[in-house]
């Protein structure tokens, strides 16, 4: 670990930290370094403990005493500063003290994931990252084996992800599904029913389904507003709806998959 305490923004190393808005990171969530970047203390500690390699740390002087231990077995620059240069560098106020910039971990093979899984969650097309930090944090939480990504959902990895689902990203097991009807055919082949949340004529209500559950349930989960895709309707096995009271429909995808977890856990 080496300290640098930083008087201006010219280190090669501080680009991984320049400019952090929201939309600004949205672009480069996959760069060429294959790099997300973890927020807190906190979550920099699970990151390390899930074996997560680091490449750098930016923190505030008081918060270097607590995460210098966390990164002492780490050949990494620390970079050091005061509130406001460290907002001129990354665009906004760090209140929570340190970001640290994260090799990503290689995405496991969908079929290895599902070996020796139960209970697993897909996310469909979801593209707001507070929603997906949510739903990971209600996996961890209720206790699913996983969660399977669909090609154009947002970014787990993602810093307001990590942040909403307070790192739990970094301890659930994830990967990213391909296209459907491909999609269908691992899960299936895996042994998992799918179970499509969605609104239906047809559809089963959770407390009935949750009676007798297939020992394998994968919940699949549609994206804000549109909900499920068509094709994710045409190969699920079930479709099943949340009762609802007082002429409302449905909850926040995030809410969602929180009642099914716990119906079905």
């Amino acid at each position: 670990m080496h300290i640098n305490r930083i008087t201006d923004l010219s280190a090669p190393e501080l680009q991984d930290y320049l400019k952090l808005t929201d939309v600004a990171l949205r672009r480069v969530s996959e760069p060429a370094g294959g790099l997300y970047i973890a927020e807190s203390s906190k979550v920099i500690a699970r990151a390390l403990a899930a074996g997560h390699r680091p490449r750098s740390v930016l923190l505030l002087e008081q918060w270097l005493p607590e995460v210098s231990a966390l990164l002492e077995p780490y050949d990494v620059p620390v970079f050091v500063g005061d509130s406001a240069l460290l907002q001129s560098l990354t665009g906004f106020d760090m209140h929570r003290g340190a970001l640290a910039s994260m090799h990503r971990p290689a995405l496991a093979d969908p079929a290895s994931l599902l070996e020796n899984a139960r209970r697993v969650v897909v996310i469909e097309d979801v593209v707001d990252h507070t929603n997906v930090g949510a739903i990971f944090r209600s996996v961890a939480g209720l206790g699913a084996d996983a969660v399977l990504v669909t090609p154009r959902c947002a970014d787990p990895l993602y810093r307001r992800s990590v942040r909403v689902s307070m790192g739990t990203v970094l301890q659930v097991p994830w990967t990213r599904l391909p296209e459907w009807p491909l999609a269908a055919s691992i899960l299936k082949d895996a042994g998992f029913h799918l179970a499509a949340l969605a609104l239906a004529d047809d559809a089963v209500s959770l407390e009935i389904f949750a009676v007798d559950p297939p020992e394998r349930v994968a919940i699949l989960l549609g994206a804000e507003g549109d909900g499920l895709s068509r094709q994710a309707l045409e190969h699920a096995d079930t479709i099943v709806t949340i009762p609802m009271l007082h002429g409302v429909d449905s909850l926040n995808v995030a809410a969602a998959s929180a009642v099914a977890l716990y119906a079905l856990r």
